[in-house]
């Protein structure tokens, strides 16, 4: 086995070891650290009373699907920012070997362009708009 090789292979295996290490190790620290307290008691069991004052109202409410299209849209536009800002440093770079401005300009204004139908789109479909709409009247048994 040629030595160069023998060194690569050393450092890909150290480094997925490490990585499991960080991957796992947390999840055995915990459940060698933590309290083994199995009793079920109406503390334990009750919904979470950390603050000292008991809930009020039900924890089962309905969340429209409204706030997880926004949060979706967030989440893409957050990536694509994260993409421009490489590419805008590279933009200018001699060493980049980016011929042709015009061409790249282009390519970045048709990107900004579709993101910007995205949004277009998503107002038409009212992800924006946030209306609440009024609870339904309980009924009394009585």
């Amino acid at each position: 086995m040629d030595v160069k090789l023998a060194n690569d292979l050393i450092y890909v295996f150290g480094f997925a070891g490490l990585g499991l290490v960080f991957a796992v190790g947390p999840f055995i620290l915990v459940g060698l650290l933590s309290a083994k307290d199995t009793r079920q008691t109406a503390g334990k069991t009750g919904q979470f009373i950390e603050c000292g004052m008991e809930p009020i109202g039900d924890a089962w409410i309905r969340y429209s699907a409204v706030y997880y299209l926004y949060a979706l849209v967030f989440v893409a536009f957050a990536v694509d920012v994260l993409y421009l800002f490489p590419v805008a440093l590279v933009y200018n770079s001699p060493k980049a070997g980016f011929a042709d401005g015009w061409r790249d300009f282009i390519e970045l204004t048709i990107f900004v362009g579709i993101l910007s139908l995205v949004i277009v789109y998503a107002r038409k479909k009212g992800v924006f708009e946030w209306t609440r709409k009024p609870a339904a009247p309980k009924i009394n048994p009585d």
